[in-house]
This record gives structure tokens, C-alpha cells and sequence, in this order.
């Protein structure tokens, strides 16, 4: 894994609109009570992180085998909830790169924004390991 990639930045993902049903679908996968849909489960936006993740996972040059990974830690600093309607937008940064114990850990850190206006909804932070080959 390229350790130089600490403090990088990717651009913005392409505006992902929040429906009413992807809210219900994701609340009865987690066990929470879907109710009319117009407002999220508090950690709805772990479906916009893990795929703006991949921009930097998927990076050829970062180096980092996600076949390998085991989710380490996940947290959620919420500005407001996220809604039916609303039109968001991920920018990921990739937090700290290092290698400990011949494991790659990396934690990432995404930036969600209404794509209008770019007023803040939630920041993601997640710490994957890759399990080195032992």
C-alpha cells in the first residue's frame, strides 16, 4: 500500500438522490423501524461512503487489497438527518495509510454534502484493515 496517500483527497461523487423506498429498504435491513421513509436511519449514509470508498480502494496505485479487508471501526458525526429528497454528494480523504504488523489499516474519512449548496449532512469515518498474507 502506497503510505503516501495519507491526506489525499478524491474528487466529489456524482449527486445520489435519497429515496423514500431505498430509506424503508435500508432501515428493515438493519432492524429499525422504516416508518413513512421520509427520514433515514442515523447510519443511512454508510450507503453513500462505501461506494464514494471505492474510489480510493479500487485506486491501482494506492495498493490496498480490499479482498483481504475486515472492517475495523465506523462512526457517524451527524450534522442533520438525511431525508427523502435530499441530493448528496461524497468526498473522500483518505485519513491515515500505514502498515502495522504486516497489515495495511487505512482510514477514511467522507464528507457528506447537499449537492446544492454543499451544506454539510454527516462526515463517515471508516478504518479497514487488509490482512496481510501470512
Amino acid at each position: 500500500m502506497n503510505l503516501s496517500y495519507a491526506g489525499r483527497s478524491y474528487p466529489p461523487t456524482e449527486p445520489y438522490e435519497v429515496g423514500r423506498e431505498k430509506i424503508r429498504e435500508f432501515a428493515l435491513a438493519v432492524g429499525a423501524e422504516p416508518g413513512d421513509g421520509r427520514t433515514a436511519p442515523p447510519t443511512f449514509p454508510i450507503v453513500l461512503s462505501m461506494h464514494a470508498e471505492k474510489q480510493v480502494v479500487d485506486d491501482p496505485d494506492f495498493g490496498f487489497d480490499f479482498s483481504r479487508v475486515v472492517h475495523r471501526d465506523q462512526r457517524f458525526e451527524s450534522v442533520r438527518p438525511v431525508r427523502s429528497g435530499d441530493r448528496l454528494t461524497v468526498t473522500v480523504e483518505v485519513v491515515a495509510a500505514d502498515t502495522v504488523d504486516g497489515n495495511d489499516v487505512v482510514t477514511l474519512r467522507g464528507h457528506i454534502r447537499e449537492a446544492d449548496g454543499g451544506a454539510p449532512v454527516c462526515t463517515t469515518t471508516s478504518t479497514l484493515v487488509s490482512r496481510g498474507g501470512r
